[in-house]
């Protein structure tokens, strides 16, 4: 029988990641050459006048609080899409599977989507352990994934485009907002696997760098609720209060955040920052016990542009005046448009085509402007919002313009000075800047 969670292999992906290297963008601008881009796909799913991608998410188990309402998204995306008359005179066919919140399922339905069902693009994953699972599947396929939540960096693959933040576009601008704001101490909580314990390694380096101290970090398993032993470490290291970082995922969090205020650790005094709780989580989780709290991303529901207002409206009119927008969400849904618009730029589903054509794609998305850049990344403005009584969030701090994508990071040693540009086969998905 498969286990659904298999610490053994999170650990193991996160050792990987810590090994000597450290864990090993309305169309606008012309495209670079893209020599090293992804090799046309064996099959171009464009037969019988429609053009078939594949959604993979966890629809179950300890993810699908937040996966499910990215589906949702990407769904709508596409329904959009179809409505205004399709890509290259074709309608887009969704075939959507569950990674089940299980990385080797991640990885053996990637494989279904792309030699079964031969779709042209995947959009898909939340947590670095699944993306890391399917990303071997993607590269030695040459196909196509583009990945749209925040992650740690440390990675830059040609065949994946990601349009959730890299980490100098969410983590270390929380970070440098809190020592500004809230104190000089932190203890850090987060998931077992290469996510949390990455962006972890980050936090303490960039707080050794400016002046923090970080006083305790600690891990649960993904999906474990065993959250005491953590809440007393936390009120032994912080005694008289201090900065809570919590890269948890899934539905560990609502144990933790409930347990916290049970504890009386409330965000008066032991302030959180997550990175990974929008606005469907404090829905799921509860907004009496996340009232107060903070979360770094680059949109919230909240975000006063003409774009957002148009995307949360027809959200709430596909799925309910009762359903929230989030930073996942939103990332998810830009993905499926900046692929259409690479797509019609390239006049195929060519895979080589399509990556090379993606590279300048702007867009007016709800969160602001975004901007593909040639490493696979996009532009985005950073933003910290605390959560209020309507389980929505106040902007409390926002970027004047966007942040460009930096996936190789700077505060840590064995990548400073590194950078990817597959516009350049040169450079390729690392090479050291002069």
């Amino acid at each position: 029988m498969r286990r659904q969670f298999n610490r053994r292999k999170f650990l193991l992906y996160g050792s990987l990641t810590f090994g000597s290297s450290l864990f090993l963008k309305a169309c606008a601008n012309n495209s670079p050459t893209a020599t090293e881009s992804p090799v046309a796909s064996p099959a171009a799913a464009t037969a019988g006048g429609t053009i078939k991608v594949g959604i993979l998410h966890s629809l179950s188990g300890t993810m699908a609080i937040s996966e499910k309402s990215v589906v949702d998204a990407e769904k709508l995306a596409i329904k959009e899409i179809n409505a205004a008359g399709g890509i290259l005179g074709k309608q887009i066919e969704a075939v959507t599977e569950d990674g089940a919140s299980n990385w080797d399922t991640f990885r053996e339905k990637a494989t279904k989507l792309i030699d079964q069902d031969k779709v042209s693009v995947v959009f898909g994953c939340w947590t670095s352990a699944s993306r890391k699972n399917v990303k071997p599947v993607f590269e030695s396929k040459n196909h196509m994934l583009w990945y749209p939540v925040q992650y740690e960096g440390q990675e830059c693959s040609k065949n994946i485009f990601y349009t959730g933040a890299a980490p100098n576009q969410q983590i270390e601008p929380s970070v440098d907002w809190l020592l500004k704001n809230k104190g000089k101490e932190f203890f850090l909580v987060g998931s077992d696997y290469v996510f949390p314990r990455t962006a972890n390694t980050i936090i303490k380096a960039q707080l050794e760098a400016l002046g923090g101290k970080t006083v305790g970090e600690d891990y649960l398993p993904l999906g474990n609720t065993e959250v005491t032993p953590i809440i007393t470490k936390i009120k032994q290291a912080l005694p008289n209060g201090g900065v809570i970082y919590n890269t948890l995922n899934g539905d560990s969090n609502v144990a933790f955040f409930k347990q916290l205020k049970g504890a009386g650790l409330t965000p008066e005094k032991y302030p959180s920052m997550s990175v990974s709780i929008a606005e469907e989580e404090v829905k799921a989780i509860g907004v009496e016990y996340l009232k107060g709290h903070y979360a770094a991303w680059n949109y919230f529901q909240t975000v006063d542009t003409p774009a957002n207002k148009k995307f949360v409206a027809a959200f709430k009119k596909e799925y309910g005046e009762n359903r929230v927008t989030n930073d996942p969400m939103e990332a998810a849904y830009i993905a499926v448009y900046l692929w259409k618009q690479a797509v019609e730029k390239a006049g195929t589903t060519d895979i080589a085509k399509v990556s090379a054509a993606a590279y300048g794609q702007t867009l007016d998305a709800p969160e602001g402007k975004v901007t593909m850049d040639a490493n696979h990344h996009i532009s985005k403005v950073v933003r910290i919002g605390q959560v209020r009584q309507d389980g929505l969030f106040d902007i409390v701090y926002a970027t004047p313009t966007a942040v460009e994508p930096v996936p190789w990071n700077q505060f840590v040693k064995e990548t400073k000075g590194f950078a990817c540009d597959w516009s350049d086969p040169a450079k390729g998905g690392k090479y050291k800047k002069v």
